[in-house]
């Protein structure tokens, strides 16, 4: 049986491509602004980063709470958490399209499409391994009542 693993470029992408990307284009905003207005500007993008993974990380859990408390199943607000968790990962580590991408998990009128992502991915994961699943060679045998002794 074939398992199926994380794709080896996309690795290589995450943590190759998307670095000299963020270097990339620090210093091309650094040439336009300045080096000195650059770094405020990544500062003032990790303040107000942590300030909305406060914020939208507090309306999160209010809403987990609710949900529990209501007795529904808190699909949405499980992964809202999430979202806010990485969204926030994302807005603390300098960089300009990390930011971009973080504050976009982060606020409530572009989450929903970063939920919609998210709920993709998993369905994916759970398909496949509900697919790799084979009944083992019991399955659907005689059935023996007994007493377990230890």
């Amino acid at each position: 049986m074939r398992s199926r693993r994380f794709p080896l470029w996309l690795l290589a992408l995450a943590f190759v491509a998307v670095p000299l990307l963020e270097v990339y284009l620090i210093i091309q905003v650094g040439k336009v602004i300045g080096a000195w207005w650059t770094i405020g500007l990544l500062v003032l993008a990790g303040v107000v980063g942590s300030w909305l993974v406060r914020h939208e990380g507090s309306r999160a859990w209010a809403a987990l709470r609710d949900a529990l408390a209501s007795g529904r199943m808190p699909a949405r607000e499980i992964a809202d958490g999430a979202l806010i968790l990485i969204g926030g990962t994302l807005m603390l580590t300098p960089g300009f399209l990390s930011d971009v991408v973080g504050m976009a998990m982060i606020l409530p009128f572009t989450r929903p499409w970063g939920r919609r992502v998210l709920t993709g991915i998993v369905a994916r994961r759970l398909v496949v391994v509900q697919t790799a699943r084979r009944p083992g060679p019991q399955a659907g045998g005689p059935v023996i009542r007994g007493d377990v002794v230890d």
